[in-house]
């Protein structure tokens, strides 16, 4: 344009503009009062929407009351286009961080959800987040007149070279991108490596896999040793599991009787114990005569890995009390040895036998 500036140009340009920003203000009312009654609902994704609309429409309304206020001024063409293409940017720019806030928080709530106990499987979040950025970077530039086609080119080319570079950084990411799409292993579950390490797993990110073991300890193991290496998932397929707790009574012990008690004393521990499984069935199992008891293994159901040691350490207490109060013995471990000297006979001594090196919970 060619006229002069005038009062009513200022005028309605500041019209414009005071209408822009109490647009914004009363959709940002709108969306906080949305906001409340999305705290109120029991899917988290919700909130993530409303917060990501709460960045992008206030926003909005001030650009599109800036462009009616340039609009209404006298601008040449050159000035026009440039304020045009600068507020096109500029709601490019915030459209696209938040969207990049809404989608890695929806994929959040997602792998939480998932989840059910503790983290979020961050290698989904930053790679959808990067790529939502990359996006809204290119669609910037071709906006700016600036062609993306030898910058895609050159991107390729280099991401050769990177690709050589970052073989491990590589084989990492996509060995966690692989646990993760097989569903072995999620935020959560609880894991033990042919390796010996063990515990919680509590973050899944591009390049490492962080486990928590029962000493509140992080134990940092790189994506593709974890994907490479023997492993048991106690959270998989179902996160209830069973245990075994030896024991034994002595010969003359009648076994229907110890039988009895015993099951009265696990299902008192199913139903008193947090952690405990009321509907798993009770077993007891004889299965060896020993040296000098029957040997004998009681099944239990736990919830959860970690419940096991508070159950064994109650069980074990009530049985060990109620097995006296019914007189039943538990005997120690005896061997009865013959001593002779110069061909004359010697009492036998009983000496008592070394307890045996295991890792089973005995009760003796």
């Amino acid at each position: 344009m060619n006229r002069e500036l005038t009062m009513n140009d200022l005028v309605i340009a500041g019209i414009a503009v005071a209408a822009g920003l109490l647009a914004a203000f009363l959709l940002r009312m709108l969306l906080r009062w949305l906001g409340k009654h999305a705290d109120r609902t029991r899917w988290t994704g919700d909130e993530v929407i409303v917060d990501a609309l709460r960045t992008v429409v206030p926003w909005a309304a001030v650009v599109g009351g800036a462009a009616a206020a340039g609009a209404a001024l006298p601008l040449t063409r050159t000035v026009q286009r440039n304020v045009n293409q600068g507020l096109t940017v500029l709601l490019i720019l915030v459209v696209t961080i938040a969207a990049a806030r809404m989608v890695a928080g929806l994929i959040r709530t997602v792998t939480q959800s998932r989840s059910g106990v503790a983290g979020s499987a961050t290698i989904f979040v930053n790679i959808t987040r990067v790529v939502v950025l990359a996006i809204g970077c290119l669609v910037v530039l071709q906006t700016l007149g600036i062609s993306i086609a030898p910058l895609l080119t050159a991107l390729g080319v280099g991401g050769l070279a990177v690709a050589l570079a970052l073989q491990d950084t590589l084989a990492n990411l996509f060995a966690g991108i692989h646990i993760l799409a097989s569903k072995t292993v999620q935020p959560g579950d609880y894991i033990r490596l042919s390796s010996g390490e063990e515990g919680y797993v509590t973050d899944i990110n591009w390049r490492q896999t962080t486990i928590r073991n029962l000493s509140n300890n992080l134990v940092i193991i790189p994506n593709g040793q974890l994907a490479g290496t023997n492993m048991t998932n106690y959270n998989r397929p179902e996160q209830d599991l069973t245990i075994l707790v030896q024991a034994g009574v002595a010969y003359d012990s009648d076994l229907e009787h110890v039988e009895r008690v015993t099951l009265e004393v696990i299902s008192e521990v199913m139903t008193e114990i947090t952690g405990a499984v009321p509907d798993h069935e009770p077993a007891v199992r004889f299965h060896t005569f020993g040296d000098s008891r029957i040997g004998f293994t009681i099944i239990l159901g736990v919830g959860e890995f970690s419940d096991q040691f508070r159950i064994k350490h109650e069980f074990i207490k009530r049985l060990h009390r109620r097995y006296r109060e019914e007189g039943i013995r538990i005997p120690a471990p005896t061997r009865t040895v013959a001593i002779q000297q110069s061909g004359t006979p010697l009492p036998d001594a009983v000496i008592p036998a070394p307890r045996p090196s295991t890792h089973d919970h005995e009760i003796s």
